[in-house]
């Protein structure tokens, strides 16, 4: 869906919410692996951070536009609308908070605009390394100012490589003949695929709010995501903020059946 707004442009909105989210990892990193190392996840400092991040931003939206609705903080309107209200901004301040408390740089979060349940945009910056990867719904994605798009090949072999989640081997058999990886955050695999640099991401137990600014990503990089069943998956069936249980597979989508060929469940 284009954006329309007399009063606004899809580009005002964009630079307001690449200035936003590098402005929340900002914030982000004054926290950024100062978790404490006995236990080893340092669960108060998540709390910590994930609370500041969220009142942050939220301040910087009701001050900017005071009658856009926020993901999770109310309930939504569920009907369509011409006014401000039909903005909903769904924003995820920390994926990957394993390696967020700990100090390993892969870790991100992300921010998506959508319009009466239509996405506009979705970004996921990552703080540490400067990575900004963004894209508008239907337009080019972008690495920082380099477009990218999803890997062309169409075969698997021993270089391939497939991201995941860390007990990914408790679920499947696997014939996959290339590399399987968990770096720990799932909206960073789902932007290396997107970039190319991996044939498929494999998530589960994610929601509405960790996937809604990767979904566009991936879509505007030419992927396409679905139950590694085979099955479709329809993201805003979970508006409600249920945990999504099926386990999610993005890739190519022409490369999508031979993956799935590669795994059987356990």
């Amino acid at each position: 869906m284009k954006y329309k707004d007399s009063a606004l442009s899809i580009n005002e909105l964009n630079r307001f919410a690449q200035e936003t989210i590098r402005q929340m990892g900002g914030e982000a990193l004054k926290f950024y692996g100062k978790g404490r190392q006995n236990p080893p996840f340092d669960q108060d400092l998540v709390t910590q951070a994930e609370l500041h991040l969220h009142d942050a931003f939220q301040q910087l939206i009701f001050n900017r536009f005071p009658d856009h609705q926020i993901f999770g903080r109310e309930p939504l309107d569920e009907g369509y609308t011409h006014d401000a209200k039909r903005f909903l901004w769904v924003f995820d301040p920390l994926d990957g908070v394993d390696n967020f408390q700990a100090g390993i740089p892969v870790w991100g979060m992300s921010l998506a605009l959508y319009e009466n349940h239509w996405p506009v945009m979705g970004m996921f910056y990552m703080p540490v390394t400067n990575d900004l990867f963004r894209a508008n719904a239907g337009s080019p994605a972008y690495w920082n100012d380099y477009p990218i798009e999803i890997s062309e090949r169409q075969d698997i072999s021993q270089e391939s490589v497939v991201l995941t989640f860390s007990r990914f081997h408790q679920h499947y058999q696997c014939r996959f003949p290339g590399k399987i990886r968990a770096l720990g955050s799932t909206g960073a695999h789902i932007c290396y695929v997107a970039m190319g640099r991996a044939d498929a991401a494999i998530f589960a137990n994610e929601s509405f709010q960790d996937l809604a600014a990767v979904r566009v990503i991936i879509e505007s990089a030419g992927g396409r995501w679905q139950k590694i069943d085979g099955s479709e998956f329809f993201l805003g069936e979970y508006l409600d903020g249920r945990k999504i249980e099926d386990h999610i597979m993005v890739t190519a989508p022409d490369k999508d059946q031979i993956l799935m060929d590669c795994f059987r469940k356990s």
